[in-house]
């Protein structure tokens, strides 16, 4: 099976910046993917040069289900749907009037019913008259998504979807998203709600400085970090000299002890017990994505220098 998106050996600079370098990646079809990265990582760069908006230097690559970005552009971009961090729209049309537009664009006519059913899952129905002008910030993101989605592409990028929404759109935006997929459509993500990629999405790429210095499923990403923080709020002043050989931190009456293996749960609570400590709260913090994210962001042999 064809990839969704491949990218071969991309470049590109502005001047003397270079945004991104020697990017290689293969999504594909039916994907949830991750893209992240810090601002001015080129995570919109890519995004740009995917949907043909801004041409790569040096050679390189880029293919939309086998179809070529530049040599076969009309046919690349009928199968990609772009939503941009930016909110542009016409303030002249109304919001069912801007998607009857956008559905020019590529050729479709006839279809109402689909829609409609756009407007109903984004929560935009009683809005399909309003002007552009009227809406908020969160109502014009909607439109964007919806925007992107009038020509059922079977590629969906989404660049920071959900800034600036509040959490029930959120919730609402993501229903729709993960149907899209469980249906067949791959999915690239860019946010920085690292919750969100984590919820959502099988595998991500990080991007540091126009470099993909990570390429793995989120499982594995957070499977690599083995530290577990175990806090326990003790009825003590000292700790027993049996848990020194556990680092741990004391934060007003807790402390919050690294482990490596969930045994180790058990064998300081053994300890506790037999000092006949009382345990007045317990909480247990797994690694996370978010985690993972600022541990690689913050290693300088990640450096792209």
């Amino acid at each position: 099976m064809i990839p969704a998106i491949e990218i071969q050996r991309l470049n590109k600079s502005f001047g003397n910046l270079v945004a991104l370098e020697d990017i290689q990646l293969s999504i594909n079809q039916g994907e949830f993917f991750a893209l992240l990265g810090p601002n001015g990582a080129g995570k919109t760069t890519l995004i740009s040069i995917i949907a043909g908006l801004v041409l790569a230097n040096n050679g390189g690559q880029v293919k939309v289900m086998g179809h070529d970005v530049v040599t076969r552009y009309s046919r690349a971009r009928s199968l990609l749907g772009v939503v941009p961090q930016e909110l542009v729209f016409d303030p002249f049309f109304t919001v069912h009037e801007t998607l009857v537009f956008q559905s020019g664009y590529f050729g479709i006519r006839r279809n109402k019913a689909w829609i409609d059913e756009i407007l109903y899952r984004l929560d935009l129905a009683d809005k399909a008259d309003t002007n552009m002008r009227a809406l908020s910030g969160g109502m014009k993101r909607r439109v964007l998504v919806a925007q992107a989605l009038v020509h059922r592409p079977p590629v969906i990028v989404l660049d920071e979807p959900t800034a600036g929404v509040d959490v029930e759109l959120r919730q609402a935006l993501w229903a729709f998203i993960r149907q899209l997929n469980q249906d067949g459509h791959t999915i690239v993500l860019t946010t920085h709600y690292l919750e969100e990629a984590e919820a959502l999405c099988q595998r991500v790429a990080m991007l540091k400085k126009g470099k993909i210095i990570v390429l793995d499923s989120i499982r594995n990403l957070i499977n690599k970090i083995r530290d577990i923080s175990l806090q326990l709020c003790l009825a003590c002043e000292v700790l027993p000299i049996e848990l020194i050989k556990w680092s741990s931190i004391k934060q007003n009456d807790c402390y919050i002890f690294k482990i490596q293996d969930y045994v180790e749960i058990s064998e300081i609570l053994t300890i506790l017990k037999q000092e006949k400590i009382e345990v007045l709260e317990m909480r247990l913090q797994e690694p996370d994505l978010e985690e993972v994210f600022i541990r690689i962001m913050g290693d300088k042999s990640f450096s792209a220098t």
